[in-house]
């Protein structure tokens, strides 16, 4: 085949999910599953079909991804840590070629991910899947997602819209990688519209097996909480005056945060998470700044540059569907 037909996506309807499959579908080249639990009564776009499954009876998932080429994972991070390894022990039983596990955040390998309480958990996964042997994996790093994280709560990038307040991490100047969803579910309909191999030995071209069992590193924008604050005073028009600025050294917030999880809060892990995003790593970089260890693939994968303050506008006339939990 030139390249992947067959896609079956967990998480369809869900908040990035629904993104990748509005692309897949844009274009035009694969046939597009939704795996979806028997109870579920979620409400599918035009041209994508159902496979409904029960994670309890292993059978049921084998059906649905026999014939299919990927498997695309994408869950709450709060799902059962065993449903991802059940899906990919399916895959592998079904002989589905390709996994793109539920990663989207950070690097699995960098040292925020473990303390961030996500990368063991990946790495379960992708090394399930190197143990299997029937499957390759290929792993999206996005950092965080941009308008969610912007107009949430001041827990995650630290403002809060509402009460025109925001917290900056140690000064405020550390740079992040992250991503909008429009710009997460381009990267995957792109990677998947590639041809799987190369046509013949002279065939310099990139394919989708060149990612076999790699990271893809992608982004919208490299930058610091200062610069989303001067593109919210631009989206909002108001002055920086109008603002209660506060700091807050990032080491400090991420010890709370982590006390808070231990005594049952949940808001602790959202604290945590992006705390620990925001250390500073020498030449103004944070620790969910991978491009200038790891370089994008945004070009190879032929992604557009998209406009900040576009994107932060968008954010925040939409702000009140972005206030829930993580």
């Amino acid at each position: 085949m030139a390249y992947l037909k067959n896609v079956a996506i967990v998480g369809a309807t869900g908040s990035v999910g629904r993104f990748i499959v509005r692309e897949l579908l844009a274009a035009g080249k694969h046939e597009v599953t939704a795996v979806t639990r028997t109870v579920s009564n979620a409400v599918m776009p035009d041209g994508v079909k159902v496979a409904k499954v029960d994670y309890d009876v292993q059978s049921t998932l084998v059906d649905a991804l026999r014939g299919k080429d990927v498997l695309v994972v994408t869950m709450a991070p709060f799902a059962p840590s065993d449903t991802q390894l059940k899906l990919v022990e399916a895959a592998a039983e079904a002989g589905v070629p390709y996994v793109i596990p539920n990663g989207w955040g950070f690097d699995p390998n960098h040292p925020a991910a473990d303390d961030a309480f996500m990368g063991p958990a990946q790495r379960a996964v992708i090394k399930r899947i190197e143990e299997l042997g029937k499957s390759s994996w290929i792993n999206f790093v996005s950092g965080f997602w941009y308008e969610f994280s912007l107009v949430g709560t001041s827990d995650r990038f630290g403002f809060d819209l509402q009460n025109r307040s925001v917290i900056f991490y140690d000064d405020g100047m550390a740079r992040i990688n992250t991503s909008t969803w429009d710009q997460t579910g381009r990267a995957v309909a792109k990677l998947l519209a590639l041809k799987e191999k190369p046509d013949n030995a002279d065939d310099d071209s990139t394919t989708l097996s060149s990612f076999k069992n790699k990271n893809v590193y992608f982004s919208s924008f490299y930058v610091t909480q200062k610069d989303m604050f001067q593109s919210v005073l631009r989206a909002t028009g108001t002055k920086e005056e109008d603002w209660k600025i506060t700091y807050e050294p990032s080491d400090e917030r991420y010890k709370v945060a982590v006390d808070l999880m231990h005594q049952g809060n949940p808001i602790g892990f959202v604290r945590a998470l992006y705390a620990r995003g925001f250390y500073p790593e020498g030449s103004g970089n944070g620790s969910a700044g991978f491009e200038p260890t790891h370089g994008l693939q945004n070009d190879v994968l032929g992604l557009p540059k998209e406009d900040f303050d576009e994107r932060t506008k968008v954010a925040v006339e939409k702000s009140e569907g972005f206030i829930r939990t993580y």
